[in-house]
């Protein structure tokens, strides 16, 4: 079995030591309670776009500290009501095309797919950090919770399900999460934070025992920390007790929804440990899907279970 982290078996009881700090939940609650005071202002523009049997809208409402964030919307012709899947993107991306996220429209699902503030989309960043950061999201305003770039990311994602929740064709007991990477990471956070999904699907996420991540991966985004921290030594501990807050090892005993997840046994980038020990804190239905020969990228076989899945707790 080709691998450069733990055997499999390992893996599969991999449970090192949360990293929560005591004030952990407080944190969030204040974090989320802060995040619903600002206005949602959402807005739908009608987007032409040559398709048939859906209507598609350029979306745009209001983030963390007031960032503008962009989505497309897009649903099936018809009254409804409809299913629906929000889609995270992974690490610099976008949301994409409309056409990326036909898949999901053709099974009658309504489709949010969301841009990460500040990224490579049109959802803008608006945060004053107060210190500096490397190149790249995964230090600014690491040396406090408060301002960390991760903590407006994940409310962004959270107003998510609020805007689906202004449509009156979405059936708001039937919404489902997913995304690769950064999304699944992003996906793992909303399920933790927020009780209304009742799916999780996060593939080869992102986030997850930080440490552990920085210590083993191989490629970026995780090395902007080791890059971080090389440049500040000083700020190590600082910066492990930041990044505790935004683990995604920390908040899975909070995920309730079922969960499908996926992990990539030669994943230099989100090393299979880490991704392990996010899934084995998690106290809810769950099935980790195991790719033995690959790296951090889409599985197109993995389709047919994310279908599958989808098909099982959307159905109305």
């Amino acid at each position: 079995m080709p691998t450069f982290d733990m055997p499999l078996d390992e893996l599969r009881t991999y449970r090192p030591p949360l990293t929560c700090q005591p004030d952990f939940d407080s944190f969030w609650q204040e974090t989320l309670a802060r995040g619903r005071q600002a206005p949602l202002d959402a807005t739908f523009a009608p987007y032409d776009y040559p398709v048939r049997n859906a209507s598609i809208y350029d979306v745009r409402y209001t983030g963390w500290n007031g960032a503008r964030i962009a989505a497309w919307y897009i649903r099936p012709n018809g009254p409804g009501p409809f299913p629906a899947v929000v889609v995270y993107h992974g690490y610099g991306g976008s949301k994409g095309q409309p056409h990326h996220h036909f898949v999901w429209t053709l099974q009658g699902y309504a489709v949010l797919a969301v841009d990460t503030r500040g990224q490579s989309g049109a959802s803008t960043d608006p945060t004053p950090y107060s210190s500096g950061h490397v190149k790249g999201w995964m230090t600014a305003g690491i040396l406090d919770p408060q301002e960390y770039y991760y903590r407006g990311a994940y409310v962004d994602c959270v107003r998510a399900l609020d805007v689906l929740a202004t449509r009156p064709e979405v059936d708001m007991a039937h919404v489902a999460l997913t995304g690769m990477s950064q999304g699944g990471a992003l996906t793992l956070a909303v399920a933790a934070l927020d009780p209304r999904p009742v799916l999780a699907m996060p593939e080869m996420p992102y986030l997850c025992h930080f440490q552990r991540a920085v210590d083993m991966a191989e490629r970026m985004p995780y090395l902007e920390i080791s890059d971080y921290i090389r440049a500040y030594p000083e700020h190590e501990a600082q910066v492990w007790r930041t990044l505790s807050y935004f683990d995604n090892m920390n908040l899975a005993p909070r995920v309730r929804c079922p969960v499908l997840m996926s992990v990539g046994l030669i994943d230099d980038i989100c090393p299979p440990s880490t991704v392990f020990a996010a899934y084995n804190r998690l106290e809810c239905e769950k099935e980790m899907a195991v790719f033995r020969y690959h790296n951090h990228e889409d599985v197109p076989a993995h389709w047919r279970t994310k279908l599958a899945w989808a098909q099982r707790y959307l159905a109305r």
